[in-house]
């Protein structure tokens, strides 16, 4: 696993003009899909990336539908040639120890897409940042945007601080005609203008970190991701295979659960929760932890307002639900595909309105909720997946749809009409706290 290194950091330090057509805020899947596909309709594009190379950031498991966009960015064949495990399936485990079998994506869908992979962000991240600049953008790292610039309500471009070659910073305003929050979880202007709101029935925290040489299953299985439940239920884990034998494993529960004052460190809670999974620690006898611990608290919320005049919010910037059926990386990509054909659009039409700018986002918020939904279903107490199928076989490619990513397909949110108003178990309410960004240690 590629860890950042402060000593010697990889920089895209271009000469920046004044004025571009586009100004993209953050250089994760979201910001570097949206990057490359409006430079690839031929316009100029600056995006700032505040980070050096290769960045730090956990999500690190694909869905099948991820295919789609990658194909569009011409991506596929470098995914194949990558050392990034091939992953043919996702598997559940129960009370901490009962096993389903696996869910092959092949078994629903026989194209090459069925077959996905699980990515060290550091490397796939600069991958796609480097083919945003192949096809044209220029990509500004260590750039780190200050403010956006409003002329009454509509946005006209960015403060930012720029690295030189020489390691000085040097303040600049940047014209643009549009643009992009692709900031993450930072959520660069939905927090300046007040407009994000934290899901009331997702309130979850998380601690996760990486091992060396955990056990995994033979064959194709080896790149599978595993969603663990611990033996109360109270909370879950991921196990995601990563190159060079490691694995990426957190831990998700109610924020309480997690980090109420008598809890202890992330370590003691951590390993509090290992102990109700004897599956997990089956498979880490002979492992051995890489890196120290990371936390991430109530990062589930939504922006009430992603489009304005002359700006638009895309990825997490935009919105994250729950890392449970791994859509964030999907979500990225695909907001950032529609998010590019939507400017190009306006522009094109000398209309950069948020109505004009924001057309996409109804379709794609109909996505997210499909997704939401089924979250829920899955932290609802009283929901069995199991019994609900056997009740209504006829939703079950609905449910397919949904994990495999296709949340976008015309009549899939119709399982929903009959799986009724699932809501998960309430939590404490959480305070104001920012959510945490990751720091490795």
């Amino acid at each position: 696993m590629i860890q950042p290194d402060p000593q010697n950091p990889v920089n895209y330090l271009p000469p920046v003009e004044d004025s571009y057509d586009v100004v993209v805020i953050g250089g994760g899947p979201a910001g570097a899909t949206t990057a490359a596909l409006v430079a690839e309709h031929g316009y100029s594009v600056l995006l700032l990336e505040r980070a050096a190379l290769p960045r730090f950031h956990v999500g690190e498991s694909l869905i099948p539908e991820t295919y789609w966009p990658l194909k569009r960015l011409g991506m596929v064949d470098r995914m194949k040639a990558s050392a990034f495990p091939r992953k043919y399936s996702v598997q559940f485990v129960s009370n901490g120890v009962k096993e389903s079998a696996p869910f092959y994506f092949e078994m629903y869908n026989d194209h090459e897409s069925s077959v996905t992979w699980q990515v060290e962000r550091g490397v796939f991240d600069q991958m796609l940042l480097d083919r945003a600049t192949e096809l044209g953008a220029v990509v500004h790292t260590s750039g780190h945007a200050t403010d956006v610039v409003f002329e009454g309500d509509v946005a006209v471009g960015v403060k930012c601080r720029l690295l030189n070659e020489d390691g000085g910073r040097t303040e600049r305003e940047i014209r643009s005609r549009v643009v992009v929050d692709a900031s993450g979880q930072t959520a660069f202007i939905g927090n300046r203008r007040g407009q994000r709101d934290r899901d009331p029935h997702l309130k979850k925290g998380t601690i996760w970190t990486y091992w060396k040489n955990a056990y995994r299953d033979p064959g194709k299985d080896g790149g599978a991701t595993l969603v663990m439940q611990t033996s109360d239920n109270k909370s879950w884990f991921w196990f995601i295979p990563l190159p060079d034998n490691v694995v990426s494993i957190g831990c998700v529960g109610n924020m309480e659960h997690m980090f109420g004052k008598e809890n202890g460190d992330a370590e003691t809670v951590y390993q509090r929760e290992l102990q109700l999974c004897p599956a997990l620690e089956k498979r880490l006898v002979d492992a051995e932890r890489c890196t120290d611990f990371f936390t991430t608290k109530d990062f589930s919320y939504y922006s009430s307002e992603t489009a304005g005049n002359g700006w638009l919010s895309v990825g997490d910037a935009f919105g994250f639900i729950d890392p449970v059926y791994s859509s964030g990386v999907y979500l990225a990509l695909k907001g950032g595909e529609f998010a590019a054909d939507a400017i190009h659009d306006a522009l094109q039409r000398g209309d950069l309105t948020a109505p004009r700018l924001g057309q996409w986002q109804p379709l794609y918020k109909q996505g997210i909720e499909n997704f939401r939904k089924l979250v829920y279903a899955f932290y609802a107490e009283d929901f069995s997946f199991g019994t609900f199928l056997r009740e209504y076989p006829e939703y079950k490619s609905n449910m397919v749809d949904i994990l495999v990513g296709d949340v976008f397909k015309p009549g899939v949110s119709d399982i929903f009409k009959v799986m009724g108003n699932i809501m998960p178990s309430g939590d404490e309410p959480s305070t104001d706290e920012p959510v945490q960004q990751p720091a490795m240690a």
